[in-house]
């Protein structure tokens, strides 16, 4: 592993992202009617693409937005361009990534896929809210103007090819009410708010919608951990696994989600009790098992849509074994272009031989460092799961980690997804999925039962609603 490469300068990165801060700027006090500072985000953004097909499409729309006059073809003309631009990034990334690690990457495939354009009038319903929301501003926004996106949420729910994009425009639509009005906020999220913003627009495009094209999967799953993404009302699981085709073509790296709604009395490893019903996968990694595959749909980006009819538990398969003996040579999957995006990586890595230190520039917070081969690499903790019986403290007394390699606030960092201590001499391993399938862990066991409780009370409330 190349470690020196985890701080060297990436060529033309800050430049683009100098781009995108402008135009994201811009977009504090709306499109409305625009100050010279905002027409100097806009020209940034338009010269940041100067040398692409964009061109002539944004520095029209940069033009008629500075003049206040911009339509919905050019808001969505300065979403594309932003989101290349945010795709530019991430490609770059990942090439320092592949450097990294030294494994190849699968080509992306840009074979047509079958075109699925559902309700075409809702999504441009949703373009509309989009583009009003552009013109106000966040400092602009209220509750009326952000209580336009519920009719439009609702109209898309039915349809569960608008899923995704119901989902999308509801989580960003509470986060807006939330802190309405916007006049009084002393802080706004910039990157965050204009990331949303633009991913929201371009899934309401035609061709957005369209559903990807699947192959088929037989042969060995072998998972490395789980990512858990907890919210109020929603939790996914994100299993990440090596791949080894049963006709002896090279292992790659592929992805299982699962998610579920929940309380926001679930917490924890009670959070398990929600997931595991929907997927046998979780029962395999928290007893470190494979799996053997039948015919289970995968993208051409490594994510499987689980099927549990075409999955069976096999032998026992310990993550660190795998990431030795099998993680070096398997193949990164591609990225979908509307998913590239630098907060989307996620590589699975394997760190050994390092040493633990306290990051003396986190503000006396102590998130540890690993120094490895005269380098250092920060640890987010933060991500660790309550969910699991991974700890910061078994983190920082580890001797190897198996975690996602990610790109955060203009550095790489670990997320951790299993840890190895040294116990009386003989290692022991700490997973962040290890209560996912189950567990006898006094902590855990104690938390699936509050978790039971607290799912019992709401039962027994719903069910007393429906008959009142």
């Amino acid at each position: 592993m190349r470690t020196d490469l985890f701080t060297d300068p990436v060529d033309g990165l800050d430049e683009a992202l100098s781009a995108v801060d402008a135009f994201d700027r811009a977009l504090v006090s709306g499109l409305l009617r625009p100050q010279p500072d905002q027409a100097a985000g806009l020209a940034a953004l338009a010269t940041a693409v100067a040398g692409t097909p964009l061109a002539a499409q944004v520095a029209e729309a940069a033009d008629k937005a500075a003049a206040g006059a911009a339509g919905e073809d050019h808001l969505v003309a300065l979403a594309a361009a932003r989101t290349a631009l945010m795709g530019s990034v991430h490609d770059a990334l990942t090439e320092r990534v592949a450097d990294i690690t030294g494994r190849p990457r699968v080509e992306g495939n840009t074979a047509d896929t079958t075109a699925d354009e559902p309700g075409a009038h809702v999504l441009a319903a949703a373009r509309a809210w989009l583009c009003d929301l552009a013109r106000a501003g966040w400092q602009g926004i209220d509750h009326d103007l952000v209580s336009g996106a519920a009719p439009v949420v609702s109209a898309m729910l039915p349809d569960l090819r608008l899923r995704r994009q119901a989902t999308l425009l509801d989580g960003f639509a509470a986060e807006l009410a939330a802190s309405c009005p916007g006049a009084t906020l002393d802080r706004v999220p910039l990157r965050r708010w204009a990331d949303l913003w633009t991913r929201a627009l371009l899934l309401t495009l035609p061709g957005a919608t369209r559903t990807p094209a699947l192959s088929t999967a037989t042969g060995r799953l072998l998972p490395l951990g789980v990512d858990v993404q907890e919210h109020a009302t929603a939790v996914q699981a994100q299993v990440h696994a090596v791949f080894e085709p049963a006709d002896g073509t090279e292992p790659r790296l592929v992805r299982a989600a699962v998610s579920a709604p929940k309380p926001d009395t679930v917490v924890g490893a009670g959070l398990w009790q929600l997931l595991r019903p929907r997927m046998s996968l979780l029962a395999a990694v928290g007893e470190c098992r494979a799996m053997e595959l039948d015919g289970m749909p995968v993208t051409d980006e490594g994510d499987l849509v689980w099927d549990d009819e075409r999955a069976r538990t096999g032998e026992p398969a310990d993550p660190f074994g795998t990431a030795r003996v099998v993680l070096a040579t398997a193949t990164d999957p591609a990225t979908a272009p509307l998913d590239r995006h630098p907060a989307r990586i996620a590589v699975p890595v394997l760190l050994e031989g390092y040493t633990v230190e306290a990051d003396v520039e986190d503000e006396g917070a102590g998130r540890p460092v690993f120094a490895l081969a005269g380098h250092r690499l920060a640890v987010d903790t933060d991500r660790i799961p309550t969910a699991g019986p991974l700890t910061p403290e078994a983190v920082a007394a580890s001797g190897a980690c198996l975690g996602l390699l990610r790109w955060d606030a203009g550095e790489f960092v670990l997320q951790p997804l299993a840890v190895e201590t040294t116990v009386r001499k003989k290692a022991v391993a700490a997973h962040a999925g290890a209560w996912a399938g189950g567990t006898t862990d006094k902590a855990g066991v104690r938390a699936e039962k509050a978790a039971t409780d607290s799912v019992a009370v709401l039962r027994e409330r719903a069910g007393k609603l429906l008959r009142a």
